[in-house]
């Protein structure tokens, strides 16, 4: 979610996972995936700012789930080995 400004002053938050698309009319216009629009005060290099901050928080928060902070993540265990390729050298553990 990100925090936005309407033209008006007044504050809301979006998801920014259904941002579709981005305007400057030169008012910035931001277009959802179901076509809703919103008019609002900041720039587009500053909402794709705020949404690349928020996605990689995510991914950062992702990463950090489940595991000690000096724990290696897990091997995964679902996958089955492959034959050997000719002229490929092989690799261990």
């Amino acid at each position: 979610m990100i925090l936005l400004t309407r033209l008006s002053g007044t504050a809301f938050v979006l998801n920014a996972d259904l941002i579709e698309r981005l305007d400057s009319t030169p008012d910035t216009v931001v277009t959802l995936v179901d076509g809703t629009k919103y008019v609002v005060a900041e720039s587009m290099n500053e909402i794709a700012d705020l949404v690349r901050t928020y996605r990689g928080e995510i991914i950062a928060l992702g990463t950090q789930l489940g595991r000690a902070p000096t724990e290696q993540p897990a091997r995964p265990t679902h996958l089955t080995p492959v034959a050997d390729h000719p002229g490929i050298p092989e690799v261990r553990d």
